[in-house]
């Protein structure tokens, strides 16, 4: 049975060294805001778009030049009814050897057509992937989102920070 997860494949001439080092760097491919840190086995992160989506990622597995794996730990959408839907997915980029390039295969494990954020997600994962990464592979400079979010209210600082 296919999965219904969403999934995206890239496929570049870089070393799977590259890429690993590039998926690491989510400063330079998915937010200048990301706050904490994106390389560390066991470290949680901080990613926030404008007032739109904020989340709380822990790194859960990194293994150089193979994988690197993430779990969202809290969630907040303004958009969707369920403003916490990626809470507790998993997110994973498998690095391989593929007829002399490499792969990367990025998973959303939990992103399912289910969830109202499905379409906005799968577009933003895809654009992120398949053009921001991409670009930050194959020539070091990538197309994050810049710096533009507006002060945390103690609310939001509480939810960030929570274990």
């Amino acid at each position: 049975m296919a999965t219904k997860d969403f999934t995206t494949t890239l496929l570049v001439d870089n070393t799977p060294l590259e890429a690993f080092n590039a998926i690491t760097n989510v400063r330079g491919w998915w937010s200048e805001d990301v706050e904490g840190n994106t390389n560390k086995l066991n470290e949680a992160f901080n990613y926030q778009y404008e007032d739109i989506h904020r989340c709380q990622i822990k790194v859960v597995e990194l293994v150089p030049e193979k994988k690197v794996g993430w779990l969202v730990k809290n969630n907040f959408f303004k958009f969707t009814k369920d403003s916490s839907e990626w809470t507790g997915t998993t997110i994973t980029f498998e690095i391989s050897q593929k007829e002399n390039k490499t792969q990367i295969v990025f998973t959303h494990i939990g992103l399912v057509p289910e969830y109202e954020c499905y379409d906005v997600c799968r577009d933003g994962w895809t654009q992120y992937i398949q053009k921001s990464l991409k670009a930050l592979i194959t020539t070091g400079k990538g197309l994050p989102n810049g710096k533009s979010k507006p002060p945390r209210t103690k609310h939001e600082e509480k939810f960030l920070t929570r274990s």
